[in-house]
């Protein structure tokens, strides 16, 4: 037997490509021009090549989430003490009312104040919604919703009344009675 090696013809379709040839492979093993990705060719002409387009990518990934999904924010006063805080950051989800459900009482929500309260954002409680009878206060110093009264004592303000000023409202439909959790110091739905 012959043990010395013998010259085989290799099969060149499976060659990888020369260095400064454009050509590929298919699947098949046939040559042909390489189509590149369109993120690769994107690449490409950045300066920085896939670094800065991940950067981009997760960019704009952010600014979608932050435009449609979740947005932080800061407490800018402290209407809402004792639970949140001047200076606390809380992340809004933006989706909890977008199929369907709408705010409940006793939920904490953030809204633009634009020409209501002033230019910026606010963060309240909802006391009352569209159709509710909202009224301060009953005989026990409590707010009444719908003839019942509300037990506020595990967020209202140590100290502070459920309101100075007496109220009796009907929300209209479409609309939310808000409250700060500090109603000492809370610009909100009885400054209206």
């Amino acid at each position: 037997m012959d043990t010395e090696a013998q010259s085989m013809e290799r099969d060149r379709s499976c060659r990888p490509p020369d260095a400064g040839s454009d050509e590929m492979p298919d699947a098949r093993g046939r040559q042909g021009r390489s189509r590149s990705s369109f993120p690769a060719r994107l690449a490409d002409r950045l300066p920085g090549g896939r670094i800065t387009l991940s950067a981009l990518l997760c960019l704009a990934l952010l600014l979608a989430l932050n435009a449609f999904v979740a947005q932080p924010f800061q407490i800018p006063s402290g209407s809402m003490e004792p639970g949140l805080r001047i200076g606390d950051r809380v992340l809004v989800n933006k989706l909890a009312y977008r199929f369907g459900a709408g705010p409940r009482r006793g939920d904490v929500v953030v809204f633009d104040g634009a020409g209501y309260f002033g230019d910026s954002d606010y963060v309240k409680r909802v006391v009352g919604v569209g159709g509710d009878h909202v009224v301060c206060c009953d005989k026990e110093d409590r707010i009444e919703v719908n003839g019942r009264s509300v037990d506020e004592s595990t967020f209202l303000h140590p100290g502070d009344r459920p309101s100075a000023v007496p109220f009796d409202v009907v929300v209209p439909e479409g609309t939310l009675f808000l409250l700060g959790d500090h109603r000492d110091d809370s610009s909100d739905s009885r400054d209206r």
